[in-house]
């Protein structure tokens, strides 16, 4: 019999963080209420408020007791008075690349069209899921400058890919797809025409794999031309697999047409270790203690945490709920205009459970 107990490290982390963490943690303990399974949650103070206090980020260790839990559950990462990139790169990232989340998950999928800024689309026409690479490319941070703060000054920054990152990915990107059973597509969206080095290890590696997939239908498509198809013709994708960065560009767009970021949700997948799960809107520190920030995408993130953790059913009850919510109750998905205190939301969704 299937042990249905789970031990969850929480990291509400800056801004409104903590806010929506604690909205998705009402909803995870009404959950495991009405589906019968138990759970032990840890918190912990990584952000930046402990790093203007003591100069720490993450540490090895702390990086490594992670491991020890089922899934970790993030609120947001992100402190007005800490220079852009050092809590990024020295938590987000390190855990990420310490704990070999080598894939971002990013469902984009539009749940009431009167949410969406795309003219006459519906939510059968939003309905997809991007398979970012999360640990190399132009954000593995190799690079160097030369003849710094001169006139001849040169800045390099790596794109760093390897077979072995890249099968991994893309072969997860077809179990997916497989898994998902929607329209059975993939697409490789990347930049073959310019990009010939690392591009051309994506494609080749590509084709190889999709021999072992006759039943998945497979497209390209150059990151350009994907964000104007996100805009004009969304309906045609079902799963996208792409690298770091242009992963992390297309998803903010997807979560724009899904009806913004207070609904967009992702996790950070190690298939066989550890996963972390997030509202991918950032710290928005500018909410703090206001009331007004957006749950769901957290309340959607636990959602996605329960799946991967085997609690299929609760996980797409949880979803269930949120649409219900944002189809009959909310005015709005944005901040302060919802209709509802950041509070309130939570309280509906566990209710609807």
């Amino acid at each position: 019999m299937k042990d249905r107990s789970y031990k969850i490290a929480v990291i509400p982390g800056d801004g409104t963080g903590p806010e929506v963490v604690a909205e998705g943690l009402k909803v995870l303990k009404a959950a495991s209420k009405k589906f019968g399974f138990v759970y032990k949650e840890e918190m912990f103070d990584y952000g930046g408020d402990r790093y203007l206090k003591t100069g720490k980020t993450v540490t090895d260790k702390e990086v490594a007791g992670l491991k020890k839990f089922d899934a970790i559950y993030l609120g947001a990462i992100g402190h007005p008075d800490v220079k852009p990139g050092i809590l990024e790169q020295g938590i987000l990232l390190k855990t990420r690349f310490g704990l070999d989340q080598y894939i971002n998950l990013r469902p984009v999928k539009l749940y009431n069209s009167a949410f969406c800024p795309l003219k006459d689309k519906r939510p059968e026409d939003i309905d997809f899921v991007v398979v970012r690479e999360n640990s190399e490319g132009l954000y593995k941070g190799m690079g160097e400058f030369v003849d710094k703060g001169t006139e001849e000054e040169v800045a390099i920054q790596i794109s760093h890919n390897t077979r072995k990152g890249v099968e991994r990915c893309i072969r997860y990107a077809f179990e997916y797809c497989r898994k998902r059973n929607k329209r059975k597509t993939l697409t490789l969206c990347g930049k073959t025409n310019v990009l010939t080095y690392a591009w051309d290890l994506w494609q080749r590696t590509f084709d190889e794999v999709k021999k072992d997939y006759p039943d998945i239908k497979t497209d390209y498509a150059h990151v350009d031309a994907t964000t104007m198809w996100f805009v004009k013709n969304p309906e045609w994708f079902d799963t996208i697999v792409t690298d770091n960065m242009f992963g992390d560009i297309i998803t903010d767009l997807g979560a724009m047409i899904q009806g913004g970021m207070g609904i967009a949700a992702g996790g950070n997948i190690n298939p066989k270790g550890v996963s972390m799960f997030e509202p991918i809107g950032g710290s928005a520190p500018k909410y703090t203690g206001k009331h007004v920030i957006n749950p769901l995408a957290a309340i959607c993130a636990l959602g996605m945490l329960l799946e991967n953790i085997g609690e299929e059913e609760a996980g797409k009850a949880v979803e269930n709920a949120v649409i219900n919510i944002v189809q009959t109750k909310l005015k709005s998905l944005a901040a302060g205009k919802m209709g509802y205190s950041t509070e309130e939301i939570g309280d509906l969704v566990a209710g609807s459970l």
